[in-house]
């Protein structure tokens, strides 16, 4: 199991370029795991994705996506992260060199990568091509994360329905439930995957990483005050008096 994430800062050469240019990343010294699944949260470009990327590419993964000996790699800037991966210390309790990473952004090429070297046999027998995107995100999850590993997961819920969302929860559940070392790390903006019992979340925000409960969530915060005030909150955010909501539509 991973137990701690340690940034070397005596292996950092310029800490103002990117990826240390990123405020959580420069202050960033070192991170307890405590618990078998792990969320990093917060707002788009505060380095959580950056973060994860760099503990998949040490542990080995492929920098787009997949396990170990999946070395897809289309673009240079898959390579940015590249001074932080070096600057990393993983520390494990056990380490098995399984798992798998999953990316949301580069998942495309990836299953185009599984086509052209023709190992769709462990990918449901088919191109992921010919499933809708929900149903091909799922299908790998269920595929690949039943078992145990390390498993790095990079906003799954980007083509998860709230029904996927909830049911893969199901499968995380299962899956820790049934393989003692399954460990997952997982990056996302999902207040209903963020409510999985027991996780550590570790913030992003306000340029430092920082452990909080899921009700400091800002999704949860958001999605709470959204249900339970709509009509006050889009007033708000639409910035329009009370009396136009009012209105009623030309006859």
């Amino acid at each position: 199991m991973l137990k701690k994430i340690t940034l070397l800062r005596d292996r950092v050469q310029d800490w103002q370029s990117y990826p240390f240019s990123v405020p959580a990343i420069q202050r960033f010294d070192t991170l307890i795991l405590k618990s078998r699944i792990c969320f990093f949260a917060g707002e788009k470009g505060t380095g959580k994705s950056t973060l994860l990327e760099a503990i998949a590419a040490h542990y080995g993964f492929g920098r787009e996506g997949g396990t170990r000996s999946f070395l897809n790699n289309t673009t240079e800037s898959n390579h940015s992260i590249n001074p932080l991966v070096q600057a990393l210390r993983l520390s494990f309790d056990k380490r098995t060199g399984k798992g798998y990473f999953l990316r949301a952004e580069s998942f495309f090429n990836v299953a185009s990568h599984i086509d052209e070297i023709g190992v769709t046999e462990y990918y449901g027998g088919r191109s992921l091509h010919t499933r809708s995107h929900g149903e091909t995100f799922f299908t790998l999850l269920e595929l690949k994360i039943q078992r145990e590993g390390l498993f790095i997961l990079d906003e799954p819920e980007a083509a998860l329905s709230p029904q996927r969302q909830l049911a893969f929860l199901v499968l995380l559940y299962d899956t820790l439930r049934k393989h003692r070392n399954a460990q997952f790390i997982i990056s996302s903006h999902s207040p209903v995957l963020l409510g999985f019992p027991d996780a550590q979340i570790i913030s992003f925000d306000d340029g430092q990483l920082h452990e909080i409960a899921y009700e400091e969530t800002t999704p949860m915060q958001i999605v709470r005050r959204f249900v339970n005030h709509r009509d006050s909150f889009l007033k708000e955010l639409f910035n329009e008096p009370a009396t136009l909501f009012d209105e009623k539509p030309d006859q």
